[in-house]
């Protein structure tokens, strides 16, 4: 969530939290995920609805894969494949100024983002990637770019998030002559500050018929370089197993989580497949419909990542998703939105901290951990450098991550 007016951005953006009106042990029977989202949200979105009610309206029909990279570019302003039905529609003067504006706008994005992240990563993760053939990406949204930014190397990438899962563009969502000035809206954010108001875009997006997370994880695997090959509807069932599926259409009543399967080849050749799944992941939901905790503790040994995900876990109604990471994860990347301190075993994880931590925005003042300031002022363990912003505190001088290591 970035917008051009840097000064005046941590207020714009991250503006208007609706005032707690209640204690926590109240709102631990009520507060989803919905609802803190909400709270990042300005003013004049609308309330996100129950994530199963958007994914019983998500119906994302089995499309043409043999046209899904076509599609992806033309989203990404990159160019459709010369002969292919799009190549006429990207030769139009709009789709022209949007590509050559979403060009300048990556180029910025790849100077202060994408190119010191993957640097960074390539030094400080290098052992951490090796042994992370499986990410999880919990309160993701489509969020794949900075993902594979960072884990490149990872054969399998486990998204979850309350946005509806959607589907492959049809052609009559491509010809809409609103398509292109939605599209980089509901970017500006992420290109701008490096994480997604997930309200906003999801308004931006229904305004075109783009019905959920996947137009835009196609868009971020074009933009990185990824070759997409096949994109198919998934469901999880009440125990947690995976199933290809019809569509995303859920049955009232039923336990099944929601998703999609995107296959991708990567430039070096190698083959990667992003997950993404639509699910409330509070323990109010969780207790009812426990198949995302099923099939991620079926994954075997994971590296989680957690980045700008509204300080859900440090809240005691969403010790499910939280206890979970905690028992699967060897590795844990997270900026201070992720699992508050207080929750690791210290006996069983070693800490390596990078950049800064100063204090929440204003919006989560109270999830000020006192913990990390001392911890970033060990003058004998100093905190290493983080060459890039990210989350909340997005401004590279302010922003922090976490690395924590299982001990063997």
């Amino acid at each position: 969530m970035r917008f051009s007016l840097l000064s005046l951005l941590p207020a714009l953006v991250l503006l208007a939290a609706c005032s707690q009106t209640s204690t926590e042990q109240q709102a631990a029977k009520t507060e989803t995920m919905a609802d803190t989202a909400q709270k990042v949200a300005p003013h004049h979105a609308p309330p996100p609805r129950d994530s199963t009610a958007h994914a019983t309206k998500a119906t994302a029909a089995v499309a043409d894969t043999a046209n899904v990279q076509n599609i992806a570019n033309y989203l990404a302003g990159l160019p459709p494949a010369a002969g292919s039905p799009l190549a006429t529609l990207s030769a139009q003067p709009a789709w022209q100024a949007f590509a050559k504006d979403q060009n300048k706008s990556w180029a910025k994005y790849r100077a202060t983002h994408t190119n010191r992240m993957s640097r960074w990563a390539a030094t400080e993760l290098d052992s951490v990637r090796q042994a992370t053939p499986t990410l999880f990406y919990p309160f993701s949204g489509p969020d794949f770019l900075n993902a594979f930014t960072l884990f490149p190397d990872s054969r399998t990438y486990v998204l979850v998030g309350l946005e509806p899962v959607g589907s492959v563009p049809t052609q009559a969502n491509l010809d809409n002559p609103v398509l292109l000035s939605a599209v980089k809206k509901s970017l500006w954010s992420v290109l701008n500050f490096s994480f997604f108001r997930t309200n906003d875009m999801a308004v931006d997006l229904k305004s075109v018929n783009l019905d959920g997370a996947v137009p835009l994880i196609m868009l971020f695997a074009a933009r990185t370089g990824n070759h997409l090959q096949s994109v198919r509807p998934v469901q999880l069932d009440a125990q947690g197993q995976l199933h290809a599926v019809a569509d995303t259409t859920r049955a009232p009543g039923s336990k099944a989580i929601q998703g999609a399967e995107l296959k991708l080849q990567a430039a070096d050749g190698s083959a990667k497949t992003i997950y993404y799944f639509s699910a409330d992941l509070s323990d109010w939901k969780l207790t009812s419909k426990d198949a995302p905790l099923r099939y991620v503790r079926s994954l075997g040994p994971l590296t989680t990542y957690v980045k700008s995900a509204t300080y859900l876990m440090h809240k005691s109604y969403f010790s499910k998703i939280r206890n979970l990471i905690l028992a699967q994860s060897q590795y844990i990347l997270q900026d201070d939105s992720g699992i508050a301190m207080k929750y690791f075993p210290k006996t069983d994880w070693q800490f390596t901290y990078y950049g800064t931590y100063k204090r929440p925005i204003n919006l989560f003042a109270k999830q000020y951990q006192p913990e990390l300031t001392t911890a970033y002022h060990d003058s004998l363990h100093r905190a290493r450098p983080l060459p890039f912003g990210t989350g909340y505190n997005w401004r590279q001088t302010d922003s922090n991550l976490l690395l924590a290591r299982r001990k063997k």
